[in-house]
């Protein structure tokens, strides 16, 4: 209960807040009974709060299916388009009852972002009519043409109360972080109302008749039963995979208990079918109100639940403040809101990953020809854009110094790419010794055959062939004949750095052991990993250990752990001459005055000399000096020096017995000890004077060794990379 006052109440008002307009916006821009929206708020806070999966996600009326609702209700009218939501929702109770909530996530990202952008310009294009005083035309093409008449024409007040709204919605993100804790949509449709009513504006009013008074159960819908139970499957696919995506990125936003998709999905799918028993748009996650949601500090689903219970008695009790907003501001926020759906992060990530075209495509298609078939076209581009990444294959000849060729092919070997393979192959010398370094995820028959039947050749001609598989063993598994499906990895690792020394294939190879001690082993264990690297990495790294020879410079200074299991190069994919690293028992960073130089004067070195620009103070799961701080020393036994240092420790536990936690008391604690010693840090004077100049930033990581994933640790919250 405490904790319910304390983090869920406050955070449930500020979703609030948020709600009431947004879902006032969607409804006006689905053509909707602005109730609607209220509705869909309500019944998405309450009971998909209550029954989903989820104990973050907030729901409320479905953002990404505004234009489809729109053409639902031109078509078949707003009770028909009722019935198709509430089958929607049968539709994603079934999936999720037979667990098919993964599959929906099989949808490429850059679909779903190119949906959503593409569905804000729509949006936005359409509201933009309405701020300067006409009406929205029917689709989006004929919105941007009659555009230029309507800038032309002569603006009333309608146009100044949304110029005004769009105005506080800018200047609202540029105040304090004390004054947007209140969202930006509410102080805007606040100023805009006061204006017109002080002014004396006339200006269209926002209506709610046709809302709960004018309830009616939804009517089954006439016509085609086809694309009627077309629409059913796009609403229920649609608001599915928005509700799932969302999960899924929220989880990443807390380190609290992770979502159930399956049991999301079907609070999604109850949640739709009394919204549209009771009148209201289809619901999903939202990402907007379920980022509020989190970071105000929400702890529960009791958030949610409480923000549907606020909106109710908003509903109930003040509804008659909604008819004092003017159309056009509410208009002017949809413009807002749909051009902010246009995320450049979006862009930013679908860019790495070379998807886009799939984005620019969906988002196009959704704008020219309607969202169904902006998605048909998204998707199929996604799947020929990964039929060309499946088939696709690299190969590189270089000739080495001392006459031997380099040969790698990287890739998936199908028949589809056994031309370019057969006329790279063939261009290689006769006669020429060849390593060939295959880093392949597949081999078909037909790749398998064009490689050996050129082994074959090139070595009748006088030439040899040394292959090295660097990926699985599908060259040496098809030569002997072994079945090479369902079993893709051999049970043989093969040579690779990362790899522990049980792992690797000279083990078995490396001399006998002397009968006397471990010591030896050791030494047996380095000397065979030497002669590896000189074998193998040396020649590629000499270049860049030549130009490092003379200076380091490198960017971080890397405070981790001294437990083996932590790679520091390996868990940040760093190279030579890019960490500074500190490694000791606990990740430790001693506060000013301690009695211990060790740190402080690898910080110095660090931040005077190097000038690094990054300090990182890298934690891990299951760390032994964390469990020696929660035994109070018992576990350090009879090792004094490691409880003296220890000691060191002590504010990370004073902090973590303070804070609330509800994961493992270890895990927490670890987690905990990484951001205590972010504030160590800051007791030194000059490190303090940097960070607070701009010229050196403190980062928390945290190693999760038992799922090999590194999150990003704020003050707060732990983000997955």
């Amino acid at each position: 209960m405490i904790r319910l006052l304390k983090h869920d109440v406050p955070a449930s008002l500020v979703v609030f807040l948020v709600a009431v307009p947004l879902s006032l916006g969607v409804a006006m821009a689905s053509g909707a009974p602005l109730a609607a929206g209220l509705v869909a708020a309500i019944v998405g806070g309450i009971v998909a709060g209550a029954l989903g999966g989820s104990p973050a996600v907030v729901s409320g009326p479905a953002t990404g299916l505004t234009l489809v609702v729109a053409d639902l209700i031109q078509t078949y009218g707003w009770r028909a388009t009722c019935m198709i939501t509430l089958l929607a929702g049968v539709l994603q109770l079934v999936l999720g009852v037979f667990r098919a909530a993964r599959a929906a996530l099989a949808v490429s990202p850059a679909v779903v972002h190119g949906l959503l952008a593409g569905v804000g310009v729509v949006i936005a294009l359409s509201q933009l009519h309405v701020v300067l005083g006409g009406s929205p035309q029917r689709s989006a093409l004929a919105n941007l043409v009659e555009l230029p008449a309507q800038v032309a024409q002569k603006h009333t007040h309608a146009v100044a109360i949304g110029v005004l709204t769009i105005a506080v919605l800018a200047v609202w993100t540029r105040l304090p972080r004390r004054i947007r804790v209140v969202p930006a949509p509410l102080p805007a449709l606040i100023v805009a109302a006061a204006v017109a009513a002080v002014c004396g504006w006339d200006v269209a009013r926002v209506d709610l008749s046709g809302g709960l008074g004018a309830w009616a159960f939804p009517v089954l819908p006439h016509g085609d039963w086809h694309k009627i139970a077309a629409a059913v499957m796009l609403v229920a696919l649609l608001s599915a995979v928005e509700s799932l995506l969302c999960s899924v990125a929220v989880d990443g936003m807390h380190s609290g208990k992770r979502a159930d998709l399956d049991q999301e999905l079907m609070g999604q799918g109850v949640a739709n079918m009394v919204a549209g028993a009771l009148g209201g748009l289809p619901v999903a996650g939202a990402i907007v109100r379920s980022t509020a949601n989190v970071a105000t500090g929400a702890r529960s689903r009791w958030s949610a639940i409480l923000h549907g219970v606020w909106v109710l008695l908003f509903l109930c009790g003040f509804a008659w403040t909604i008819k004092l907003i003017p159309s056009a501001a509410l208009a002017a926020l949809l413009v807002f809101i749909g051009v902010q759906m246009v995320n450049l992060g979006h862009i930013r990530k679908v860019h790495g990953h070379g998807e886009v075209p799939v984005y620019l495509v969906t988002m196009c298609s959704v704008i020219v020809l309607g969202l169904g078939e902006g998605v048909l076209a998204g998707l199929g581009l996604a799947a020929l854009l990964a039929l060309r990444r499946l088939t696709w294959v690299t190969v590189r000849v270089e000739q080495e110094q001392d006459g031997r060729v380099h040969a790698m092919i990287s890739g998936s070997l199908t028949f589809l790419g056994v031309p370019r393979l057969t006329r790279e192959l063939r261009a290689i010398p006769a006669g020429a010794a060849v390593d060939l370094d295959l880093n392949i995820d597949f081999m078909d028959n037909a790749a398998f055959e064009a490689i050996h039947s050129w082994r074959l050749d090139h070595e009748r001609l006088g030439g040899s062939v040394d292959i090295d598989e660097l990926h699985d063993e599908w060259y040496a598994m098809s030569a002997s004949g072994s079945r090479m499906f369902p079993a893709k990895t051999p049970p043989r690792a093969p040579d690779r750095w990362w790899l522990p020394w049980s792992h690797r294939r000279w083990r078995s190879r490396r001399p006998a052991v002397p009968s006397q001690g471990g010591p030896a082993e050791v030494e047996c264990q380095l000397t065979a990993g030497a002669r590896e690297f000189h074998r193998r990495t040396a020649p590629l790294v000499r270049p860049i250990f030549s130009q490092l020879a003379r200076k380091q410079q490198p960017s971080h200074l890397f405070i981790t752990c001294a437990d083996s299991r932590v790679v520091p190069s390996l868990i940040t994919a760093s190279g030579p001459g890019d960490l500074f690293t500190v490694r000791n028992i606990g990740n430790l960073v001693p506060r000013k005055g301690a009695s211990d130089d060790s740190v402080v004067a690898a910080i110095e070195y660090a931040t005077q000399v190097l000038s690094v620009r990054t300090i990182t103070v890298c934690g891990h799961s299951g760390c032994g000096a964390m469990a020696g701080l929660l035994s109070a020393g018992v576990k350090a036994g009879s090792l004094p020096g490691l409880r003296r240092w220890l000691r060191h420790g002590h504010h990370s536990l004073a902090r973590f017995i303070e804070d609330e936690w509800d994961a493992d008391p270890l895990d927490t604690l670890c987690r905990v000890n990484v951001r205590q010693q972010l504030d160590n840090l800051l007791t030194y004077g000059k490190i303090r004077e940097q960070v607070d100049a701009g010229n050196l930033e403190l980062v928390g990581l945290y190693f999760d060794i038992g799922s090999a994933r590194v999150h990003m640790l704020s003050s707060t919250l732990s983000v997955k990379i």
